[in-house]
């Protein structure tokens, strides 16, 4: 029996059963839909670049459209643009220069024209550069807070007790970032701020702590020296593991075990990190005599690892940035103020006991509102920082800031307004045939100058003799009272008029080598001497009279910077005029940074009159 199961069209309707779709059409229709869908998208790409002004073409292109377009015409047998293509390249191969000139010239006026016409493209953001750098301080912060007393001491005994002041904890990257793209590793300086600041071993002292004389430190050595303490240290050819010396400066001993562990910690950690996790094994010739570690210059050792460091890693060497950042950072926050006043607080030596993770923050916080980095002022100079050893005349005494800090307890510099001033790693010391040397406590100098065989009331000849104008383009010689009348009269206004025992404030420009003053009780004749030193300027008085005279008359000098002043108390010299390099004599030296925005050096002057000089 067969079943018919065609549709009834007699009943003038038809039933249709649902159609269930099979797996193979529903992936047919999903590729459908991801052709329709890229189509899509590259006839989106297609309008962008409609909207573009097509880039120009070259000399080879213009030279191929005009070949093929003769070639097909005189060639109509060949079919296919692959074989015109073939023939322009051939053709194109065996042109001469001055036949390629015609199609160069023509592709290079096209480009001339879409330069001109083409609209300027904003340049892409720079992507900043990620840091990557060994050097730890929050490391060496977390295993020196578990160190007892005796380990303390074991620390100090070598000389890295400044360390143990550390309170920084993380390196800004930024800002580390920002100061090695101006690092110049062949001048050794830091270019900031429009300034060039040279570093010196000095400078690590100051900030870091570290002794800046003693032998150089060596690294290197027979193998057959260190073979136990390599394996003492678990040392491969990798370096010595970290958790390793952490492990051991966990225990509570602080003998020379420990001094080992410590050193090779500090030096892998934060002072002198290479481009690898682990300390290097180089270190370990520092461990065969532990008694001479704290008499090795090792402010010198951690500037010249990062010189190398830094250079290693410009010359794609190395991945990370090894050396000591943290001393990069900090020299930054001490050699730039920053804020309206530009005001620099008070010198803590060493400068890192100073620089908390809050106080760090406010400071981030602070360049961030001003712009960024480099928006402040230079005062490196005026805090020690970026001088090195200074060279100075035989006649001076030089007691710099990094012999004094020797002598004293780490703390606030002390400023003392009516005592001579050492201002920081500037030379204030005074000395001539009559004057005693002068005692230093505490930064400052605790007594007025003293003159030995010295009377003001005796020898009163300075009223005879030859004098000459100290007027550049005036040739007047006379005596003293004749040189005082010519001065009044022929150049009154050419000088300054003061009084006896009252302060007088003065001005020196840039270009001003001196300053005439003149007293109005007896129109006696003085001059303000400035000379220019590589730090700063030289200023003394000087009284104009014969060159035997005997008389002096004191003086004082103050220059003034916001709360800080440098003063100096002495006796003028007598000479006949003004004297083209003055003979040595006491002066007071005071560094650029005390100048205005102008170049002026300004200037408190008071001298004393023979009369008063028992009351002073």
């Amino acid at each position: 029996m067969v079943t018919d199961n065609s549709p009834n069209f007699d009943d003038g309707a038809i039933v249709l059963s649902p159609v269930v779709p099979s797996e193979s059409d529903s992936m047919v229709g999903k590729r459908k839909e991801m052709a329709s869908i890229e189509i899509e998208g590259s006839s989106r790409k297609k309008k962008k670049k409609q909207g573009r002004t097509p880039r120009p073409a070259c000399s080879w292109v213009h030279f191929s459209r005009e070949f093929i377009k003769e070639y097909s015409a005189s060639h109509p047998e060949s079919s296919g643009l692959k074989v015109a293509t073939k023939a322009a390249s051939e053709a194109w191969k065996v042109m001469s220069l001055e036949e390629k000139s015609k199609y160069t010239k023509r592709a290079r006026e096209v480009w001339d024209d879409y330069l001109s016409s083409a609209p300027v493209r904003e340049p892409k953001p720079k992507k900043q550069a990620n840091l990557v750098t060994r050097c730890s301080p929050g490391r060496l912060v977390n295993v020196l807070k578990h160190f007892t007393v005796d380990q303390k001491e074991a620390v100090k005994s070598m000389g890295f007790g400044s360390l143990l002041d550390l309170k920084c904890r993380t390196l800004r990257r930024s800002l580390c970032l920002w100061l090695l793209e101006r690092f110049n590793t062949i001048r050794r300086s830091l270019e900031i701020c429009g300034e060039r600041i040279p570093l010196y071993p000095h400078d690590v002292e100051l900030v870091m702590g570290l002794p800046a004389s003693g032998k150089d430190v060596v690294t290197s050595g027979p193998d057959d020296l260190v073979a136990e303490l390599r394996q003492k240290y678990n040392a491969s050819n990798r370096g010595i593991s970290v958790r390793f010396l952490e492990e051991r400066l966990g225990q509570p001993e602080a003998g020379d075990d420990f001094k080992r562990a410590f050193l090779l910690y500090v030096l892998g950690t934060l002072l002198c990190p290479t481009a690898r996790l682990d300390v290097s094994p180089s270190f370990l010739h520092l461990l065969t005599d532990m008694d001479s570690i704290h008499e090795y210059n090792w402010a010198k050792f951690l500037l010249d690892r990062l010189v190398r460091e830094v250079s290693r890693n410009r010359q794609g060497k190395q991945r990370a940035v090894g050396g000591c950042l943290l001393f990069l950072q900090i020299f930054y926050y001490e050699c730039v103020a920053i804020g309206e006043t530009c005001e620099p607080g008070p010198v803590v030596v060493p400068c890192l006991s100073l620089w908390t993770e809050e106080a760090v923050s406010e400071r981030e916080k602070q360049e961030k509102e001003l712009g960024g980095y480099g928006c402040g002022e230079v005062i490196c100079k005026e805090r020690g920082l970026g001088l090195g050893l200074l060279n100075v005349r035989d006649h001076v005494d030089v007691l710099p800031l990094r012999e004094v800090a020797a002598r004293v307890k780490r703390g606030t510099l002390v400023r003392q307004e009516e005592n001579l001033l050492l201002q920081e790693n500037v030379p204030f010391s005074y000395k001539n045939e009559n004057t005693p040397p002068l005692r230093i406590d505490n930064y400052g100098f605790k007594n007025s100058l003293e003159y030995s065989n010295t009377n003001p009331h005796e020898n009163r000849g300075m009223y005879t003799g030859q004098s000459t104008c100290p007027l550049l383009n005036c040739n007047f010689t006379g005596l003293f009272q004749e040189l005082s009348d010519h001065f009044s009269t022929k150049h009154w206004d050419s000088g300054r008029r003061f009084q006896y025992n009252s302060p007088l404030p003065v001005s020196l420009g840039m270009d001003e080598t001196f300053l005439v003053l003149q007293a109005e009780e007896d129109g006696v004749l003085f001059l303000l001497n400035k000379g220019t030193e590589n730090i700063g300027h030289t200023v003394m008085v000087t009284c104009i009279g014969p060159s035997n005279s005997n008389e002096r008359f004191l003086y004082c000098l103050v220059s003034e910077r916001g709360n800080r002043s440098l003063k100096l108390k002495s006796y003028t010299q007598t000479l006949p005029g003004r004297v083209e390099g003055i003979p040595p004599s006491d002066f007071l030296l005071v560094p650029f940074g005390y100048l205005n925005s102008s170049g002026e050096l300004n200037l408190e002057v008071c001298i004393w009159s023979s009369s008063d000089l028992g009351e002073v």
